[in-house]
């Protein structure tokens, strides 16, 4: 009998466990695999499970795992996880571990749904696993319509897993990306490890200007946000848009009267659940089928 679980530190409040269950009913178990090192709970995938979602932190080990099955032929990444160097799924498939990104995804998904509300449930209905393919070519097409006149640019607030997808994500979709990590160091090299992409990177101290200059916000990571007023929330145009979205879901940072004047300066706000539940969709099925996507 297949068997599917979430490998972290930390994850009793997890909201993985229900999505599943909503997906899948009783079908198949789904587990908290939880621990403070890494290495015991991927043993108990390779010998009890059909595949695991990954969250934080381990999904940059879990990638090193996957990449090291690659080299000697047993062990597949998409193009999204090999690019971020981090997975947040493995799954068993015929003589291989494959290794996936939907990070990526999720992000691809709420920013189509943010520009073009009801795209998901269309899309997903008409296209299926295409769905992300689908929405990305959509957003990609109406890209300059979108933001007509200049170009556009996202924040991407950390530079872990999620951060790193976020950022590939935001990149493919047409906007000039912008990297900050509490180590700009980081930041600085993940930007010179794919050059094709242009990243710059800003300092921790330059993000309220950096929020002020920037079309979409992603916040992968906790950071330090001085109080920010309606006026640091201003769209750089009147019909343009400004999405900000929010991986954390447990402890938000924008939440309350900081939330609140990010809505009436007219942001779209995307939150920790629905990244997670968008991340779902795009991966839930890749989890589960016996075949490579």
């Amino acid at each position: 009998m297949k068997r599917f679980g979430l490998i972290g530190s930390g994850i009793s409040h997890s909201q993985s466990p229900a999505l599943f269950k909503e997906a899948y009913g009783d079908k198949w178990p789904y587990d908290l695999l939880d621990g403070e090192e890494f290495d015991p709970l991927w043993e108990k995938f390779l010998t009890d499970y059909s595949g695991v979602n990954i969250t934080s932190p381990f999904k940059e080990k879990a990638f090193m795992q996957v990449a090291a099955l690659t080299a000697d032929g047993r062990g597949m990444l998409t193009g999204p996880a090999l690019k971020a160097g981090a997975i947040n799924i493995a799954v068993k498939q015929e003589g291989c571990i494959l290794g996936a990104n939907t990070d990526f995804d999720a992000v691809v998904l709420s920013v189509a749904e943010a520009l073009f509300p009801g795209i998901i449930e269309e899309f997903s209905g008409t296209f299926g696993r295409d769905l992300t393919k689908r929405a990305h070519q959509f957003v990609k097409q109406q890209f300059d319509s979108v933001y007509p006149g200049q170009g556009a640019q996202a924040l991407v607030i950390g530079c872990g897993g999620a951060g790193r997808a976020a950022a590939v994500a935001a990149a493919e979709l047409g906007y000039d990306v912008i990297l900050t990590n509490r180590t700009q160091s980081r930041a600085a090299d993940f930007a010179l490890s794919l050059p094709e992409y242009g990243f710059a990177v800003c300092g921790i101290q330059d993000l309220k200007p950096a929020v002020k200059a920037c079309d979409l916000i992603i916040l992968a990571a906790s950071a330090q946000i001085e109080n920010l007023e309606i006026s640091d929330f201003e769209k750089i145009g009147p019909h343009r848009p400004k999405i900000l979205i929010e991986a954390n879901y447990k402890n938000p940072i924008f939440a309350g009267e900081r939330l609140l004047t990010a809505l009436r300066a007219g942001v779209i706000h995307v939150d920790g659940s629905q990244w997670l539940a968008r991340q779902a969709l795009a991966g839930f099925p890749v989890l589960t089928s016996p075949e490579l996507p």
